[in-house]
């Protein structure tokens, strides 16, 4: 089975690292695949699952949104994903540019009422900010009467 590692070979050690202990046996690692050898991998385990690993790897290096693990028989191929331009101004606007206030957080704060001062011997205590006030709830209506037969 073979790994071809793409723009990921920078990981590749880190890679064959976290596969061993799934697939069974150490993979061996050349230029930019790696080699899984067929006969000493862990009963069960096919290149679908070994997907799901890579997949999880680069989960947990945090790139797995720049990547798409492809399965072609037992050749696996891991590509990076080219963002379009779009998609690369937005990533690159979102950090630098804090999003505009909207009309309710441009509103100035009303200054609070100082609150009471504890007693001597007191902890003071943490204000907290004040909820919006709910609706009542609404009261069951009164059930009519039924008219008696004198009426």
């Amino acid at each position: 089975m073979k790994v071809a590692l793409g723009t990921l070979k920078d990981k590749g050690d880190d890679l064959v690292a976290f596969l061993e202990p799934r697939v069974g046996t150490k993979p061996s690692l050349s230029g930019g695949e790696i080699e899984i050898e067929d006969e000493k991998v862990k009963e069960g385990v096919r290149p679908r699952h070994v997907k799901t690993y890579i997949k999880r790897f680069l989960y947990m290096k945090g790139v797995r949104k720049n990547y798409r693990v492809f399965v072609a028989g037992k050749e696996l191929t891991i590509q990076e994903i080219e963002l379009g331009e779009k998609e690369e101004e937005e990533k690159k606007k979102t950090p630098e540019k804090p999003e505009e206030t909207t009309a309710e957080e441009a509103k100035p704060e009303e200054p609070e009422t100082p609150a009471e001062e504890p007693a001597k011997g007191e902890a003071p205590e943490e204000q907290k900010p004040e909820k919006p006030k709910k609706a009542a709830p609404k009261k069951p209506r009164a059930k009519k009467k039924k008219a008696t037969e004198e009426d």
